[in-house]
């Protein structure tokens, strides 16, 4: 997509593990931003990118190694608003004449309280009661502040918690107002981007007509293919493209034995009688279960899956005339997981089979209208193109679909009992109301099988795990509090409706440490 009109802010991420809170505290605002790692953000970058302002993110380093991460000098020269946090605060004094040190008894790390020192617009809002709680996370600390920068706020163990040049809109703070644990620290976000002039531009009606006059003008009269699940995202960015090309779309919904219970029903009907889109339904069951089958490895699955992809949608970007775009609901999330903090491909955790990679194999350019949104503005954006709200609320479903909530060897037998197990779940999710309350919920097959007692006879068979979690964006997540009657009553109904499942576990891991799926 070309450079957008709307307003910019420029977050320099130096690899704290909340950038991405920050982010989403700015959208809240209808304020857009990026997070861009401090390796790429050059003189070139600043004004290529024409922010309004810029965010120094916290970060794991110290500013007094040598060769520790810098925001560009030239930053400090452009007259722009800078807000530091944390490393972001440490970094600017050190490179405007402070000074950093390590140790001395200053660390903090946890919860704190800020007192004020004067008053500032930067804190608007704040010390109602003389002093705000916070959180800090630091092992340096600043031990002289830069010319020109005066203490606005300090706790027991940061002299200059809050310090700011107020002649040229720089402020920096030594704690994270990003974290839920600063309970006032959105205030401050607002009352920078207020003070640096953000007009709040960002919202989805004027994302959607820009994302459409986009749209055209890359892909002309050209065809394209989209890659669609029937989650979310897919059926957003179906949708969105459909409104700007029209016939020119033709999307590819793979059913590949992997979805749950009726999907492939339900979203082939939505879209074909809803919506008069060219849609192709393609039945490749036995394609993926046969390659799948007996494979136990995470990667191999992930791997497996978005070869064959690859070969579907390659086959039918021929049938339909030759498409020479493919379309992706990747979203911005997506991308900033699938660059670490070093520069390069994040492949510890998972492969994200959505980000990159498909086109180059299969000759086609990527149309990815989402890939700026996180998942709650894809929603908005879904209400503004007329999605039934039923689909625009349903729970994220993976591309992989449930050979991930099949942790060891993919069977079909175990495949059909999962499917099974889930539409009990989620039944009796929605019999109880929560649905709409929880972000994402699911069942996951164990590779075990266990003891059990039933009819007075004995059984051996799979347990299952339920999970269900509450987020904003999918980047971090708490399990959701079911009663223990809830959790009762659907572990029996489970275990009667459900042959070859004798025992039910409840997941409450929270995103980190663990990830929302279980592969």
């Amino acid at each position: 997509m070309k450079k957008p009109s709307h307003e910019r802010l420029l977050i320099i991420d130096f690899g704290s593990q909340v950038t991405q809170l920050i982010a989403r505290r700015l959208r809240e605002l209808n304020v857009y931003c990026e997070i861009h790692p401090y390796q790429i953000v050059d003189d070139a970058f600043l004004a290529d990118f024409d922010p309004k302002a810029v965010i120094l993110s916290g970060g794991p380093d110290s500013v007094t190694r040598e060769g520790s991460p810098r925001a560009p000098q030239s930053l400090f020269d452009m007259g722009l608003p800078v807000l530091g946090i944390c490393y972001g605060q440490q970094t600017m004094m050190q490179q405007l004449g402070g000074m950093v040190e390590s140790g001395h008894g200053t660390a903090e790390f946890g919860r704190a309280f800020v007192t004020p020192k004067n008053t500032l617009s930067l804190l608007d809002g704040w010390f109602a009661e003389d002093k705000e709680q916070v959180w800090m996370s630091h092992g340096d600390h600043v031990s002289k502040i830069a010319p020109g920068f005066e203490v606005y706020g300090t706790s027991p163990n940061a002299p200059y918690a809050i310090t700011a040049d107020v002649s040229r809109n720089f402020y920096a703070v030594q704690f994270h107002p990003e974290v839920h644990h600063t309970p006032n620290g959105a205030k401050l976000y607002e009352n920078f981007v207020k003070m640096a002039g953000f007009t709040g531009d960002w919202t989805m009606d004027a994302y959607k007509d820009q994302a459409i006059a986009a749209i055209r003008a890359q892909v002309g009269d050209e065809k394209v293919i989209c890659g669609l699940s029937g989650g979310v995202d897919s059926s957003v960015a179906a949708r969105l493209i459909h409104e700007a090309i029209g016939d020119q779309l033709t999307c590819v919904f793979v059913d590949h034995g992997l979805l749950r219970k009726g999907e492939a029903e339900e979203v082939v009907t939505m879209f074909r009688d809803n919506y008069n889109m060219q849609l192709i339904h393609a039945d490749e069951q036995e394609l993926f279960l046969g390659e799948l089958d007996g494979q136990s490895d995470p990667e191999t699955k992930r791997k497996i899956i978005g070869k064959l992809f690859i070969d579907v949608f390659q086959k039918h970007a021929s049938e339909v005339g030759g498409a020479k775009f493919l379309a992706q609901g990747t979203l911005y999330p997506d991308v900033i997981e699938s660059v670490s903090f070093s520069g390069g491909p994040s492949v510890t955790i998972k492969s994200h089979h959505n980000v990159g990679g498909l086109p180059e194999k299969m000759g086609l350019k990527l149309v990815e209208p989402l890939r700026e949104l996180f998942k709650d503005e894809v929603r908005a954006l879904g209400e503004e193109l007329g999605l039934p709200k039923s689909f625009i609320g349903r729970h994220p479903f993976p591309g992989p679909g449930l050979a991930i909530r099949c942790p060891g060897e993919i069977t079909r037998q175990k495949l059909e009992i999962l499917r099974e197990a889930d539409a009990v779940y989620i039944d009796q999710i929605r019999k109880h109301g929560l649905y709409d309350e929880i972000w994402q919920a699911f069942v996951a097959i164990l590779p075990v099988r266990t003891v059990g007692v039933m009819g007075d006879g004995r059984t051996y068979d799979f347990a299952c795990a339920l999970r269900a979690v509450n987020s904003v964006d999918g980047m971090t997540a708490d399990y959701y509090p079911f009663t223990h009657e809830f959790l009762g009553e659907t572990a029996t109904r489970i275990i009667n409706e459900v042959p070859g499942i004798n025992r039910v576990t409840y997941d409450i891991t929270s995103k980190p440490p663990g990830t929302i799926e279980w592969e």
